[in-house]
C-alpha cells in the first residue's frame, strides 16, 4: 500500500518506510502499543494554520482524505492538548496531537487551539508479516561514558522560549571555534527543535525519536534504557560542548527530571526559560533545582527581569536582545572555562 500514502510524517525518518513497500493491516485493538506505526485517513484537515511535518523537517498543508503515516503515543502539554492512543476506541477515530505525525484521541485541548485533525485508523505497518513499529529502526550503539560538559535548557513549560535560548548559545559556541552536539531528551516528537540547533552549526543533533519513542512519556524502566541510548550517540560525537533542551517542564509526565538528574555530573550550567516571573518561583519551590540563569518570556521586559531578581534572587536576561550577547559569553564562558570571544578575522 505505500503508494497510497501520501504523508510520511517526521516521527517516520528514523525508518525506511518512504524508500520500501510495506502491507498495510488492520490490527485487533488489543494488539496496538506505543510507537506502532499506522496508515490513517484525514477525515477533517481542522484548523486552516495545522500543518503536518514531514521527514525532511519542512511543514506541509494538509486536504481532507489523504493518507498519513505517524506512530501512535501519548501527549500532555498543560498550555495547548492532552491525548493517547490508549483512549482510541474500537471505531479508530484519532486526532493528530503534534504534527510530527503523533496519533491518539484527544482528550482535552486549550480553547486558544483550532480544531485538531481528525483521522480515521486503516492499519498498521507490516514487513513479512510483522507489524513495524519505531523500535524496529533503532540500529544498536557501542555503550560509552558520556563525559561531554553538558549547557542544560529546561523551562516552566512548552513555549517559554528553550529552544530559541539553546539555538543562540549553540551559536555562540560555534561562532568560537567550538564543536557542539545537540540533544532534546525528553517532550514530544517534533523535529523542528533539534532542527533550529542544527541550522546553526551544531555539528550532530539527536532526540528521543532517534531511539525510538514519538514521546518520552512511557515507563520509567523503558525510558531510562532509551535516555543510555541517548547518551551513548552523543558521547560518540567527542563535541566540546552539549547544548540540551528538555522539552515542557521537569514536573510534568515526560521524564525530564530523570533526563536532568543523569545530566547532573556533566551539568556546567543551567538555563530556566520561564513563562512568567511567578512560574520561576514557583518550579523552584516545586521541583526544588535553582538555575544558574532565567530567560524566556519572563524576561521580555525591565519588570519582569526586575520580578524574578526580587522572588528568586536569580539574574534574568533576554536572550533575543543582541546587546546581551557580550554577557552571555562572559557567563557561560567562565562557567564552562572557554573562551567565547569571537576571534578576528584579518
Amino acid at each position: 500500500m505505500k503508494k497510497q500514502v501520501e504523508i510520511f510524517t517526521s516521527l517516520t525518518r528514523i525508518s525506511d518506510l518512504a524508500e520500501t513497500p510495506f502491507d498495510v493491516r488492520s490490527l485487533e485493538r488489543e494488539f496496538w502499543e506505543m510507537g506502532d506505526y499506522v496508515v490513517c485517513k484525514i477525515t477533517d484537515p481542522g484548523g486552516h494554520s495545522l500543518l503536518i511535518e514531514l521527514q525532511s523537517g519542512r511543514m506541509r498543508g494538509v486536504i481532507g482524505g489523504e493518507t498519513i503515516i505517524g506512530a501512535l503515543g501519548e501527549r500532555f502539554a498543560t498550555l495547548e492538548a492532552t491525548g493517547s492512543w490508549q483512549a482510541v476506541g474500537q471505531n479508530g477515530k484519532m486526532h493528530v496531537l503534534t504534527g510530527a505525525g503523533l496519533f491518539g484521541k484527544l482528550t482535552s485541548k486549550s480553547v486558544y487551539l483550532p480544531q485538531m485533525m481528525e483521522l480515521n485508523y486503516v492499519g498498521h505497518v507490516f514487513r513479512n508479516g510483522h507489524k513495524l513499529r519505531m523500535e524496529d529502526f533503532v540500529a544498536p550503539v557501542e555503550e560509552r561514558p558520556f563525559q561531554t560538559p553538558v549547557i542544560l535548557f529546561y523551562g516552566t513549560s512548552m513555549s517559554a522560549g528553550k529552544t530559541t535560548s539553546a539555538r543562540i548559545v549553540t551559536h555562540l559556541f560555534k561562532s568560537a571555534g567550538y564543536s557542539v552536539v545537540g540533544a532534546k531528551l525528553a517532550g514530544a516528537g517534533r523535529y523542528r527543535d533539534i532542527l533550529a540547533v542544527k541550522d546553526v552549526g551544531a555539528d550532530a543533533v539527536f532526540d528521543f525519536v532517534d531511539v525510538g519513542l514519538p514521546s518520552s512519556i512511557c515507563g520509567e524502566a523503558l525510558y531510562r534504557k532509551k535516555l543510555r541510548q541517548l547518551l551513548n550517540r552523543m558521547a560518540a560525537i567527542r563535541a566540546d560542548i552539549a547544548v540540551v533542551e528538555i522539552g515542557a517542564s521537569p514536573m510534568e509526565p515526560y521524564n525530564g527530571s530523570m533526563a536532568i538528574e543523569a545530566l547532573q555530573p556533566n551539568l556546567k550550567y543551567a538555563v530556566m526559560s520561564a513563562s512568567d516571573p511567578y512560574a520561576v518561583y514557583g518550579l523552584i519551590k516545586a521541583y526544588g533545582m535553582t538555575p544558574d540563569l532565567v530567560t524566556g518570556v519572563a524576561s521580555n521586559t525591565l519588570a519582569g527581569i526586575a520580578l524574578v531578581k526580587q522572588l528568586c534572587g536569580i539574574q534574568a536576561i533576554n536572550f533575543l536582545n543582541p546587546e546581551n550577547g557580550t554577557l552571555l559569553r562572559e557567563l557561560i564562558g567562565q562557567a564552562t572555562g572557554m573562551d567565547l570571544k569571537i576571534p578576528s578575522v584579518y
